[in-house]
């Protein structure tokens, strides 16, 4: 280490030296410190823009419940674009939201008059109730609301419960639960995905002992009913958790077919057993399906893969049938749609579990635990807001292929950038190399643009790759 240090009059070292490897050797170099205003995420100016053009910030306004009086109080909106935009720069926690308050030119960047607090989070969330997380499930179904008609067929509902593990279990509705490290404390919130936008339309928190059919019928009913009129449902999927009278009565009152998960229970176990001769072979090699009958009109559709074939597939084991994995499905879907077609169409479920998946990982969803529970649900649907907007700023870009957040963070939103005043205009410069300039400003002119894109954002990412 050289010592070798450059004292600023108040005492604090403003340079000191240090020794790296290098291909050629050992390298010092002096590391000192700037007074410019510098931020890490100068690419949040690209989301910055597009809430603009979007008109969110006076929508999430409308959304929430605090009413400050006092002149010298934040913008509830500004604390809302603040933590939304945290998220998207890496926190999972209110802590780390507050953390980013260092990067002196972020708050800037996103338009908001500072970083909040973990203090102002905390007294910011604990200001929700049921009904003003409902008008939050709302602003994700207009996220909903911006994609086009679903045509004749309309759009899929997939349903889930999740179990999120919170160890420490003192916060409200956390609660023994089954998670998939066995029985532990836990919330269990339902959620709805519509599939083809990969857009959450609605969330609800539950205790952590809850049963996955609790709710389900009013949550699936709900959803439906409050979407946008011009966003039809055609098709509700869920798992065997879901595959209960209630819920298939809340589907058939609304003209909404369903693919759910039968349990396999010792009846569909016998249809399991079945000799090879009443196995009908499909086209998918190692794949054969039985449909036989079944309750009120409905079709049941029984399918063993063969593991050595297919060792990715889903299903049962059976102890007495080994090599196969078993799954059957009820559908009250007419006899038109083939059995294989009726198991494609379920196997779309699959890309809404990753939802989930990235939820909890990359939005923090799994991190978010507040002491109230009204509370932790409107952190996590703030999460959600910021899941859904990050699929629409793709759509409006024009990319066909949802990026997941972590790509879409390195490609955009972490960039680094100074900001500065002259002449009473505020400038950012982004550290860009020449060579990606003119990617960059069509990035920004098809957001400054009322009109859709023309050119696909896809095809702007792979030139950047090329």
């Amino acid at each position: 280490m050289n010592n070798h240090q450059h004292k600023d009059p108040d005492g604090t070292h403003q340079t000191v030296s240090i020794d790296i490897s290098t291909a050629k050797g050992n390298e010092t170099v002096r590391i000192g410190f700037t007074d410019q205003q510098l931020t890490a995420y100068g690419g949040m100016a690209v989301w910055s823009q597009f809430l603009h053009k979007k008109g969110f910030r006076n929508r999430l306004r409308g959304s929430l419940p605090q009413e400050p009086t006092s002149p010298n109080a934040y913008d509830p909106a500004d604390i809302g674009l603040g933590f939304i935009g945290g998220i998207l720069c890496g926190a999972d926690k209110l802590s780390r939201v507050a953390w980013l308050g260092q990067d002196v030119a972020v708050a800037k960047v996103m338009g908001i008059e500072a970083v909040p607090s973990q203090s102002t989070l905390t007294r910011f969330f604990r200001g929700f109730s049921q009904p003003s997380n409902e008008r939050l499930n709302a602003l994700n179904r207009w996220v909903a609301g911006q994609w086009p008609s679903g045509g004749r067929e309309g759009y899929t509902l997939d349903v889930d419960s999740w179990a999120l593990l919170h160890e420490d279990g003192h916060q409200e509705g956390v609660e023994i639960g089954y998670t998939r490290s066995g029985l532990k404390p836990c919330h269990r919130p339902l959620v709805g995905v519509i599939a083809e936008m990969k857009v959450v339309a609605q969330y609800w928190l539950r205790r952590g002992d809850s049963a996955c059919v609790n709710g389900a019928a009013e949550f699936v009913g709900e959803c439906i009913d409050r979407l946008p009129r011009h966003i039809r449902i055609g098709l509700v999927r869920g798992d065997s958790g879901f595959c209960a009278p209630s819920v298939k009565q809340a589907a058939r009152q609304r003209g909404v077919r369903y693919i759910l998960v039968a349990r396999l229970d010792s009846k569909i176990q016998a249809l399991c057993r079945h000799d090879d001769r009443l196995w009908q072979p499909t086209d998918v090699p190692g794949l054969e399906i039985q449909e036989v009958p079944w309750h009120d009109g409905e079709r049941l559709i029984v399918i063993r893969q063969r593991v050595s074939q297919r060792p990715e597939a889903g299903g049962k084991t059976l102890v007495d049938l080994p090599g196969y994995r078993f799954q059957a499905l009820v559908t009250d879907l007419p006899d038109s749609v083939r059995p294989l077609d009726v198991w494609r169409r379920y196997n779309g479920r699959a890309d809404s579990e990753n939802r989930l998946k990235e939820l909890g990982r990359q939005f923090g969803v799994r991190g978010l635990c507040c002491q109230r529970f009204w509370a932790t649900e409107a952190a996590h649907l703030f999460a959600i807001m910021a899941h859904n907007l990050c699929v629409l700023l793709q759509r409006e870009l024009g990319k066909l292929e949802k990026m997941e957040l972590a790509t879409l963070r390195m490609q955009l939103f972490l960039r680094a950038g100074v900001w500065s005043r002259a002449q009473g205009r505020a400038t950012l410069r982004l550290a860009v190399t020449p060579s990606l300039r003119a990617w960059w400003i069509e990035l920004i002119e098809k957001l400054r643009s009322p009109l859709p894109p023309f050119n696909l954002y896809c095809n702007a990412v792979e030139n950047l790759h090329a």
